[in-house]
Order: structure tokens, then sequence, then C-alpha cells
């Protein structure tokens, strides 16, 4: 993170974002949590999932943020009928009825659609368990990433902020933190170790983010500026 940032412009508005989860949505309490004590200056307008009424779902529905269903499965019916939305309607509902500026991937586990994508371009940030470029790639997520870690023999791993662009992880690096990984660890262990900081740095690339705290150099990789 950069301590000698160009000058930046407030704006009056705050930034809203749309968040995606699929599970338990500890990365989205997370970020909630810093909205509310101020250190993300922005709100939550919409929470989008493919797991309706998953724990990141029910958590917005608890504190009055609208949900939305995202793509279409087995998961999306309800009472017969399916109430996920198509990629046309997503998009236009997230730019149009809930003006959406960031969209945050926290845990969530599919593909964003290269139209969305275009949408949000150096505007959707994903959070991946493991320092990028390796332990990325499709069907990596969860336990099976950090698996993979311990396997490897590889002493370090953590989290990894990252743009988004139209395949699995390949986006550009923004933020990383690293912990350790023992010869002893078990998956579960070493996730606990992530997630801690997952925690903290996601919240602070966010913070960035919506402050306008991200450049970008010629050569297409942003810098985070520090706000002090």
């Amino acid at each position: 993170m950069h301590s000698s940032p160009p000058a930046f412009e407030a704006t009056e508005r705050k930034p809203r974002l749309g968040i995606f989860v699929s599970g338990g949505g500890s990365n989205f309490r997370a970020i909630h949590a810093a909205i509310v004590d101020g250190r993300i200056n922005a709100d939550v307008a919409v929470v989008v999932s493919d797991v309706p009424g998953c724990g990141g779902w029910n958590f917005a529905a608890d504190h009055g943020i609208p949900t939305k269903a995202f793509p279409a499965s087995s998961k999306s019916v309800v009472d017969g009928k399916c109430i996920a939305l198509s990629t046309e309607q997503l998009i236009a509902a997230l730019k149009d009825d809930y003006a959406v500026d960031y969209v945050l991937l926290a845990g969530y586990l599919k593909l964003i659609p290269e139209a969305l994508v275009r949408q949000y371009k150096r505007a959707m940030l994903n959070i991946h368990p493991a320092l990028l470029p390796n332990f990325g790639g499709k069907g990596l997520y969860g336990g099976r990433v950090h698996s993979a870690v311990i396997a490897s023999g590889t002493r370090f791993s953590g989290p990894t902020i990252h743009f988004v662009d139209e395949g699995y992880d390949t986006g550009p690096i923004l933020a990383q933190a690293v912990v350790p990984v023992y010869p002893t660890d078990l998956p579960k262990q070493l996730a606990a170790r992530v997630l801690k900081e997952e925690h903290t740095l996601y919240p602070q690339a966010v913070a960035a983010l919506v402050d306008g705290r991200i450049t970008w150099r010629d050569d297409g990789i942003p810098v985070l500026w520090s706000a002090h």
C-alpha cells in the first residue's frame, strides 16, 4: 500500500455497492461492519446470490438490503417458480434500479458474464483465498484451494484482492496479505488463518476503491494508495 497518494476529490453522494455471495457471506459481513463504523464510505444497495437463502442472503434480508438471485438454477426455484434474473435483467437492475457503482464478489462461485464485466470494468473486485496467480482458476475455491496449497509444500499463503476480468481469478491484482503455511496444517487450520486476513484486507481495498485511491499504471497494474 503506497502512502503518498495524489490529490483525490471527495463526492457528496455515497458510492453504492452490489455484493455477490454464494455462502455464509463472512466477507460481506466484514464489509458491512466497516461501513457501519465509518471505515468504508459507501452503502450496500443490493446483494446478489446464486443460492437464495444462503447465509449472506439472509444477513442482507435481516438488515433491510434488497436481494436478487442470479443465475438461474435449481436453487433459485421457489414454490415452483424461478426467481433468478437473466444477465440482461441483472445488468438493468444493478445500473437502473439500484444505481450500483461498484460490484464486490464476496465468496461468489459463479463466473461473471462478460457483459457484466464490461459494465463494471475496473469497478469490480473479487477476493481469492490464496496468493494469485498461483492456486487459482476454475474449481479452485474454498477448501480445495487450501488443500492444494498444503499439498504443494509452499510455506506462505494468504488472500488476494483482484479486479475481475472474463476469466477465473485472472484479473489485475490489487492487494495481498501473507500468512505462514505450517507443515502440519490441515486445510481448515490454514483457512482460518487466511480468513482472518481476508476480513482485514477486503474492507481496506473497498475503502480505497470507493474513495478513489486507486490509480493505474500504464501497463494496466492498479496501485492502491493509503488514506494517510
